[in-house]
């Protein structure tokens, strides 16, 4: 077989990047091979020599070796195959569960979706947590930006989200960019713990993985994720983080020479998230209805959200959930501050018996904790007053939820009910969360039947209405 070929040489090497010079016809994000099976990707170029970004960090290469093109642009295996295992940022197992069959491969840096052949966000995720489910819904389709501090619950939120996928038909991806191998271990055994290995994909680049694999895992996981999007399936990523993610891409630039800009970041930092976020999308029918949801993280310091990265993030996604590290401290978990999240997508894709009954929630909330806070040192407050932040504080033992335990929205449907009717209001505040768990147990137990009904009619029929009415609260809080 007949095959063009460009020959360089390599002029130096500066940790992951090599300079190579011969190679006049190339492409940004054209593969390039080196002898000992070494292989690069090109990231940079000028009229003297191309910068290589070597794939598996320190390579056995030096100065003066060659270099050859085929002017192939770099990709990854993909396939059915990958649900159920983890992979490093080339798509090779990591889980010693020998190769993984593929078929079809993908570039590595695909293009997204013309806005004209997709379609409104209009179907849910259900996420399980029933802040998110009542007060900030996310679609299919939808980029729903996680911002906080450290160790505030980040990612238990996108794990908690992947759990709640089991029987959904969604297929989840973890990308993994940056951290702790102690940190990535805990995921997967949350993950494996809990069944959702079957229908997830775990794409690992931790701390100690080569900057180049840091650089391309999440464009790898989005690359994976396409592959499902298009054979008209839903599809979501976790990317965690973006934080480390730009770190890696900054130290990449600067030892490519670029010029260094804010916070030392190059001018292209931008560019570097909005090509890959942009890749979320909800299909129209040409395109097989499928979707890609994307959940990024991004780390703040001290809770700043002004941040170069952070706000970039901000202003190119859908809305953004924040963490917020007071609350956390509080221990109301998951932590997430309502007056500084949104969703743009709003009540939109949420159930009409959840949109019902969660219409006035967040309002009723932020005034709760507004008008808590003005009480805080007055005593003898009015009748009223006292009214008020007495459902306040109800409100505020529902929203609270234990981590890797997410609710189904038939459930959330039967608790919104009976707070919203005033049913929980003669128990103490105290007894509420338990109280809750009681309350849903029975009704898994004595009222399956009430589920599969919510379930199946997803609004409040007057037959729902009743059955929740006749619910024996004072029987159940007894036993």
């Amino acid at each position: 077989m007949l095959q063009a070929k460009e020959t360089g040489r390599v002029l130096e090497i500066k940790q992951t990047i090599a300079k190579v010079d011969g190679l006049s016809t190339c492409l940004y994000g054209q593969k390039v091979n080196f002898q000992n099976d070494v292989s690069g990707m090109i990231m940079g170029f000028n009229s003297h020599e191309v910068s290589v970004l070597l794939l598996m960090g320190k390579e056995t290469i030096r100065a003066g070796d060659p270099a050859y093109s085929l002017f192939e642009i770099f990709d990854i295996p993909v396939g059915e195959a990958f649900l159920g295992r983890i992979v490093n940022a080339l798509c090779e197992p990591l889980d010693n569960r020998g190769p993984i069959p593929h078929s079809v491969r993908r570039p590595v840096f695909g293009e997204a979706v013309p806005v004209l052949e997709r379609k409104p966000v209009e179907q849910p995720i259900e996420t399980g947590i029933k802040i998110l489910d009542t007060m900030i819904p996310i679609g299919r389709g939808q980029r729903e930006l996680i911002i906080g501090d450290r160790m505030t619950g980040k990612t238990t939120l996108v794990t908690d989200i992947m759990l709640n996928q089991k029987g959904k038909g969604i297929v989840c991806i973890y990308c993994c960019i940056g951290k702790s191998e102690a940190a990535l271990n805990k995921v997967i055994q949350i993950l494996q713990g809990s069944g959702a290995m079957e229908y997830s994909i775990v794409v690992a680049a931790t701390a100690s993985s080569p900057p180049a694999q840091q650089y391309l895992a999440p464009y790898v996981a989005c690359s994976l994720g396409e592959f499902f999007m298009n054979q008209g399936q839903h599809v979501l990523v976790g990317f965690d983080d973006f934080t480390r993610h730009a770190w890696v891409y900054r130290q990449l630039s600067l030892l490519m020479e670029r010029s260094p800009g804010r916070d030392a970041y190059p001018g292209d930092v931008f560019y570097l998230h909005s090509r890959m976020i942009e890749l979320a999308a909800n299909m129209g029918e040409k395109r097989g209805d499928g979707s890609m949801t994307f959940l990024p993280i991004v780390e703040t310091l001290q809770g700043d959200v002004t941040g170069y990265i952070p706000s970039n993030l901000i202003s190119m996604t859908d809305g953004q959930i924040y963490v917020n590290t007071e609350l956390f401290r509080e221990g109301f978990k998951p932590a997430i501050d309502l007056g500084l999240s949104v969703s743009r997508i709003g009540s939109k894709v949420q159930w009409p018996a959840i949109k019902t009954l969660s219409g006035m929630l967040r309002l009723e909330y932020i005034q709760y904790k507004e008008l808590e806070r003005l009480t805080r040192f007055k005593s003898g407050a009015l009748e009223e007053i006292e009214a008020r932040l007495k459902k306040g504080r109800i409100l505020k033992e529902l929203l609270k939820q234990d981590r890797n335990y997410p609710v189904p929205m038939e459930e959330q449907v039967v608790i919104l009910y009976l707070y919203r009717e005033g049913k929980l209001n003669s128990f103490p505040n105290e007894k509420i969360r338990h109280l809750q768990k009681m309350i849903l147990n029975f009704v898994r137990e004595e009222k399956p039947e009430l589920l599969k009904e919510i379930a199946t009619q997803k609004t409040l029929t007057p037959e729902i209405k009743e059955a929740l009415d006749k619910l024996p609260l004072d029987k159940i809080s007894e036993g």
